[in-house]
């Protein structure tokens, strides 16, 4: 591995330390290494210097500062970029996780949240009022990395993705100018960071429109590996009240107690559940998931709704290696089906779980222009997402997540969901974005003409 070194003479990191009131972090310092890491352990890379922000003049500051030292920037939020895009090597990385401030208005049921927010962080200060917003499905996933690519979870169906119930951002942009977006100001960079990622500045701070959810049914439900299981499922969406948010994975089986051990670390299927309807049709629902196939075993009960979105939390803890790859589905065409189960069957491990969110409902209200997220046609929307506990396992499996992809292509649409690709799908940004890529391409010359913000799905200008 090459060693990368700071070139930042001590004046100008005084000059910058005399500006923000966070820490900065150089190699050779005690914190570095903690401080360079990021989820996804695939990405060792050394920044020249980490700057830990605390509020909004340090953001300001920090990407003054990279502008002017053409140092490459990286933006990190909960750090969860699969392609590590919270990261670098030889530059700025801006870390915001110390920013983790919300304010929640129960009567205008709207919450404020900082940037450097985690899901958990949203969910425990929601649920308090019982409201909630669409957010991730694990809870360690920062607000900004999903809110910006679009933003799908248990509850898209109902309420829309992440980015829908946006209400305004506070933005500062590549000239380090702050401002305040909404549909009425400012509202073309509104439009533009619904889906268009960190390519328009770096997001202080998030205005969600909140929903009366409280307690939830929730939890999986674990089938045998069948077509079979998945066109039932297929039907089940097509028809479900959109109350109903149903995940449905393939993977091996988790070593859960409510799961016979016979069936731990072998293929199948199951759905995660999300029904924010009344409690008196709750078995109801029970009966209807139970219809899709043979039941394997299942924890399907009342729960906080903050509670589903920690399930997959104790599988995929930060320091394991990823490779991603995504797609979008109109339908579930039984090409799809085909191929879930063909390579579901060769699973490579039990923290590798492909998911399939629906994406339908909420989701197919708003138009294709009227956010940069364009695929409101999709049904669903696949994460092909291989987890492995070395790096040599996981480059080993690499060609296996490729060869399932290219698999899926013919049963697919063009593009994908950004949140899921990896590093070298830089080449599928145009198709990811559609119609909607020629004007982000003409906000980005407006906004960010010299591509300060580049690391991450680029949209060059």
């Amino acid at each position: 591995m090459a060693t990368y070194t700071s070139t930042l003479d001590d004046q100008l990191l005084d000059r910058l330390r005399g500006a923000v009131r966070g820490d900065l972090v150089r190699p050779g310092e005690p914190d570095y290494d903690e401080a360079r890491k990021v989820y996804n352990a695939m990405h060792d890379r050394r920044p020249a210097i980490v700057v830990r922000a605390v509020d909004t003049g340090d953001v300001i500051a920090t990407v003054d500062f990279a502008r002017e030292q053409h140092l490459p920037l990286a933006v990190r939020g909960g750090s969860h970029s699969v392609p590590g895009y919270g990261t670098c090597n030889g530059g700025v990385v801006l870390d915001l996780g110390r920013m983790r401030g919300i304010r929640v208005d129960p009567q205008a049921r709207t919450a404020w949240v900082e940037g450097g927010c985690t899901w958990a962080d949203v969910n425990h200060a929601t649920h308090a009022f019982g409201l909630a917003t669409t957010g991730g499905v694990v809870s360690t996933t920062g607000v900004g990395g999903l809110t910006t690519g679009g933003g799908m979870g248990y509850l898209d169906r109902q309420c829309g993705l992440a980015c829908d119930n946006l209400v305004s951002v506070d933005l500062v942009t590549a000239d380090g100018s702050f401002v305040t977006c909404t549909d009425e100001q400012h509202s073309d960079l509104m439009w533009a960071v619904r889906g268009g990622g960190g390519n328009f500045g770096v997001v202080t701070s998030f205005a969600y429109r909140l929903h009366p959810i409280a307690d939830i049914l929730g939890g999986p439900t674990f089938f045998p590996l069948d077509g079979d299981v998945i066109r039932r499922y297929r039907e089940l969406i097509a028809e479900a009240d959109e109350r109903l948010g149903a995940l449905f994975v393939v993977g091996l089986g988790p070593p859960l107690p409510f799961l016979p051990e016979r069936w731990h670390g072998r293929p199948l299927c199951g759905v995660v559940t999300c029904w924010t309807g009344p409690e008196d049709e709750d078995d109801r629902i029970r009966e209807r998931i139970a219809s899709l196939g043979p039941v394997l075993g299942r924890l399907l009960e009342r729960m906080p709704y903050p509670v589903i979105n920690t399930l997959f939390d104790d599988l995929v803890p930060a320091g394991l290696y990823h490779y991603w790859k995504g797609a979008f589905t109109q339908g579930m065409p039984d090409g799809a089906i085909d191929t879930l189960v063909e390579y579901g069957a060769s699973t490579p491990s039990i923290q590798s779980v492909t998911v399939v969110f629906p994406i339908d409902g909420a989701c197919h209200r708003v138009a294709p222009q009227d956010t940069a997220f364009s695929y409101r046609d999709a049904d669903y929307s696949i994460a092909l997402s291989p987890t492995l506990t070395t790096r040599e396992e996981c480059e080993a499996q690499k060609p296996w997540v490729r060869a399932f992809h290219g698999a899926l292509a013919p049963h697919s649409m063009e593009g994908g969901y950004v949140n899921f690709m990896d590093g070298d799908d830089q080449d599928r940004v145009q198709a990811n974005y559609r119609d909607n890529h020629a004007r982000l391409t003409s906000l980005k010359r407006r906004y960010d003409p010299k591509n300060l913000f580049r690391l991450n799905h680029n949209i060059a200008p």
